[in-house]
Parts: structure tokens; C-alpha cells; sequence
């Protein structure tokens, strides 16, 4: 059966989010699978939980086309782990359903994360299927991409336990600098001596402090909440 068009609308634009952002030597393009279609048994899925306005399970079956992509870009270096390569695709999967918690990644046999009620898109590259996106929705309303959690509902929420981080500063490289790191190497960051840092909530900014030491502990003092739509779980 298939889904209704909201609902396949909706889990189309998180097939697309995430098959831009999956590591590959070519581009990715998420195409609906026929009935029956599913990647294969054997194979590992990075799976991550979206708890929020859409509740859903998110998953990627691209080992092969990650490591291709890192072979061809990278001479040697540091492993990069499966589920951190997959990361920002599921990232960009959860944004695309809506507001919300997306949980950690795990791995999992394809076995126990398609069923019935998942919907399975291929990733081709060339016309050929060389991964694979899967999305499992819960609940019975689907609100679209744009929807926020209302303030009754974050009752729901409550007990979800998130990730708290506080980041000092960030910059990019290129991946093949990112796998030549060794101890030693010093990383210039995109801010000054004595600047706030940042509170992320599972990668979303909510507040900024200054670094203290508690009982020989590091900690943050928190001196500014930010609001806006940045802080919208």
C-alpha cells in the first residue's frame, strides 16, 4: 500500500536531505523503492531516533559507497568511524520531517529495522543502487516539515534524555587534513581568547557561558540563554 501523498511527501524530502549529505564519489539520488524491495539481509544500518513534532526511525545502509568515498579522498590516516560519516545525513533526514530530538546513532542488521510499515528508498548513483535510506514513522499524524512541537505536547519529551555539550569553537578542513591529524597538531578556531561558549543540546545552540573549574572539574557558568528559532527542540 502505498503511503499517502502527505506522508510520502514528507518522507521523500528526508530521502533527498540525506542522500545529498551521504559520502559518496558521485551524487546520491533517493528514489522510492518498489514493494518488496529492501537493501540486503546481511547488510549494517546506522540507525538514529527522532523523537519530536514527526516521531520517527532513521536509518542509512551505506558502508560500501562510505568507504569507496574515503579510499579515493584519503591516502591513509585515522579511521573514520560508519555512524560518524552517516551523521549529518540523518541530521539533515530528521530536519526535513520537523522539530525535534534526533537521538544518537546506533548500529543494526537490516533485519530489525525494516518491516512492514517502513518505507525503503534506494540511493543511486548512475542509475545503479548503491545505498539505501529507510524511515519508520510513529504516530498517527503526520505534521509536515515545518511543524513545531506544541507546548502541551513537549509533556511527552520530558524524560528524553539529551546531549549536552559545550563547544569552544569550530573550523572546517578538508577531510584529507582531518585524517593526516596527529597528536601535537594545533587547530586555529573561528573565535578569540576569553569568548563564550557555546551550549548545544544535541547540536542545537540554547545558551552561551564562560568555562569555570568546580572541584578541579571544568564547568560553564551560563550567562546569555539564546532564543529564537535556534532553540526550538
Amino acid at each position: 500500500m502505498n503511503p499517502p501523498t502527505a506522508t510520502a511527501d514528507l518522507t521523500q524530502a528526508a530521502a533527498d536531505a540525506a542522500a545529498a549529505l551521504v559520502p559518496a564519489t558521485s551524487p546520491l539520488v533517493a528514489v522510492r523503492a518498489p514493494a518488496g524491495a529492501t537493501p540486503p539481509p546481511g547488510s549494517q544500518a546506522v540507525v538514529a531516533s527522532l523523537v519530536g513534532a514527526t516521531s520517527a526511525e532513521l536509518a542509512l545502509v551505506a558502508d560500501a559507497v562510505v568507504a569507496d568515498a574515503v579510499a579515493a579522498g584519503s591516502a591513509g590516516g585515522a579511521p573514520i568511524a560508519l555512524a560518524d560519516a552517516l551523521r549529518p545525513a540523518l541530521e539533515a533526514a530528521a530536519a526535513a520531517l520537523g522539530a525535534g530530538v534526533l537521538e544518537n546513532a546506533r548500529t543494526e542488521q537490516v533485519a530489525h529495522v525494516v518491516g512492514a510499515d517502513t518505507e525503503v528508498f534506494a540511493l543511486q548513483a548512475d542509475g545503479q543502487d548503491v545505498a539505501w535510506f529507510t524511515v519508520r514513522l510513529r504516530g498517527s499524524q503526520v505534521s509536515g516539515p515545518q511543524a513545531s512541537v506544541q507546548p502541551g505536547s513537549m509533556r511527552v519529551l520530558y524524560d528524553v534524555e539529551m546531549t549536552l555539550t559545550a563547544e569552544l569553537g569550530r573550523t572546517r578542513l578538508p577531510l584529507r587534513q582531518v585524517l593526516e591529524l596527529a597528536p601535537g597538531a594545533v587547530l586555529e578556531l573561528d573565535r578569540t581568547a576569553g569568548s563564550p561558549a557555546d551550549v548545544m543540546v544535541n547540536g542545537r545552540l540554547i545558551a552561551r557561558g564562560e568555562v569555570v573549574v568546580v572541584d578541579e572539574d571544568y564547568g560553564l557558568r551560563i550567562t546569555e540563554i539564546v532564543a529564537g528559532p535556534e532553540t526550538e527542540l
